[in-house]
């Protein structure tokens, strides 16, 4: 997962997308960048960390123009290195062209050795840099023509938005696995991966890109394409996970309010495995509106007793295995007046290795807490993804291994309950076809129905060895 951002035609374009970057803070913490346009020329500036510590005052100035894209990153291709934070930005012989990516390409390798076959030399790892050689490579002589045979070629999960020095450029791919929505600011479009962006710029979300739409920003206007209508799959496949942990609850994606589709989990995880307890309370932060749909539902008091240190980012994406195992220490601690002696039910959001969940229950358990009983507000994680989040390989995910009753013994819980892939799908309000099969959202970490095809395989199934970098959701 990562974040995308970006404006034309206004004259804070760098500030604005130093704002909507800050507000996708939470989709990408390892690196952030800007890429701005003048209209002759472009200018960048990439570095590691938090948007807020790489972009100061004069670091903003040095990016002029009325057009920026902007990107904040966690790797799931590519090492932690500067070198691979985006936007990407190179000279070629059309002119200046950046871009900045959300997804993941699963035919990346096949293409970059062809590429470096014909003589292509890279200079980052990131799948990302593999669109910008095809964009090179291809003969059309329009700059959007270039882009659209590019993006024919790969495969997999991408929302894009590309700058030149007088376009830009969003797309998503045919599947629409990755969120990009379009507002406007009075005579400015803006792009990003989520609505929670446009409320801090107060701009206007006009509405999300279709799975396969190009919509070209340039001086004359904006216009919309559909160039891979023949590449297009029956049915678009957005990714549930978006819903259950990675987008910020005062978003709205695929239609939905996150924060209202967690709630509805939470509801239907009480139906599902009901408890009786004293209270209820979340894994701060993503599992709060679960946690209140399952004490609405249930009519168990809910009441937080967790507390979540906001200066410690999401565990989830900190790329180093230092800081991740003093993570939960460093990010939660007990409210013992709220938990001593009482039946405690604990709402999250996910489990993947489990060793996340096994020192919260026990934090809780040292609180005083008589009964934990776990639930978690989406089916087990059972298979890796390959469309951009980086879940590790699929002998890592405990639930591919092991029972609910198996995963309770583990993580030290009295009872263990998740939500079936059908209460999730109820939720998200997922369509169904002529023959009642469930369609609109890619589901694979958790039933293993996969919409891309990998061209190679490996013996746990993962055609691209991702990095290894999360210990828990």
């Amino acid at each position: 997962m990562c974040g995308i951002f970006g404006v034309h035609g206004h004259p804070e374009a760098a500030n604005l997308t130093y704002l909507g970057l800050h507000a996708l803070q939470h989709r990408g913490q390892e690196a952030a960048g800007i890429v701005s346009s003048d209209g002759t020329r472009l200018h960048a500036q990439r570095a590691m960390g938090l948007v807020a510590d790489i972009f100061g005052s004069r670091t903003l100035e040095k990016l002029p123009g009325r057009a920026a894209i902007g990107h904040v990153r966690y790797a799931t291709a590519g090492g932690s290195e500067l070198r691979n934070a985006q936007p990407l930005a190179v000279d070629y012989a059309h002119g200046g062209i950046a871009v900045a990516h959300n997804g993941n390409l699963v035919n990346a390798g096949e293409l970059r050795a062809r590429l470096e076959a014909a003589g292509s030399i890279f200079a980052s790892s990131s799948d990302t840099e593999v669109i910008v050689h095809l964009i090179a490579h291809a003969r059309e002589s329009d700059t959007v023509e270039r882009i659209v045979s590019a993006l024919r070629q790969v495969q997999g999960a991408f929302s894009l938005i590309f700058l030149t020095e007088t376009k830009m450029i969003a797309v998503r791919d045919p599947h629409g696995f990755r969120p990009l929505a379009l507002g406007r600011l009075r005579d400015s479009f803006v792009f990003a991966s989520e609505t929670c962006a446009f409320d801090l710029i107060e701009a206007e979300f006009l509405r999300e890109l279709e799975p396969g739409e190009m919509v070209v920003v340039d001086a004359s206007g904006k216009r919309s394409l559909f160039p891979f209508r023949d590449m297009a799959p029956a049915s678009p496949t957005f990714c549930v996970f978006e819903h259950v942990y990675f987008a910020r609850p005062d978003s709205r994606v695929n239609g939905n309010s996150v924060y209202r589709v967690r709630e509805k989990l939470g509801r239907q995880l009480a139906r599902e495995h009901p408890v009786e307890a004293d209270v209820v309370i979340p894994v701060p932060d993503s599992g709060i509106a679960a946690a209140i749909g399952y004490a609405r539902a249930s009519g168990i008091p809910y009441d937080m007793g967790l507390i979540r240190s906001h200066y410690v980012g999401r565990t989830f994406i900190e790329p180093q295995q230092s800081i991740r195992h003093f993570g939960v220490k460093l990010k939660l601690n007990a409210v013992r007046e709220v938990l001593d002696g009482k039946r405690v039910v604990v709402i999250d959001d996910s489990i993947v290795r489990g060793t996340t969940s096994r020192k919260i229950v026990k934090m809780i358990r040292a609180a005083g807490a008589r009964e934990v009983h776990l639930r978690i507000s989406s089916p087990p994680t059972t298979h890796p993804c390959y469309y951009g989040i980086d879940t590790p390989t699929r002998s890592e995910l405990i639930a591919s291994s092991h029972s609910p009753d198996e995963i309770a013994k583990y993580v030290t819980c009295d009872s263990l309950g998740y939500l079936s892939v059908e209460g999730l799908l109820d939720a998200v309000e997922a369509p169904r076809d002529a023959q009642g099969n469930r369609t609109g959202y890619c589901d694979a970490c958790f039933t293993g129905r996969y919409t891309v095809p990998f061209a190679h395989g490996s013996s746990d199934g993962k055609l691209i060895r991702l990095r290894r970098t999360q210990e828990d959701l």
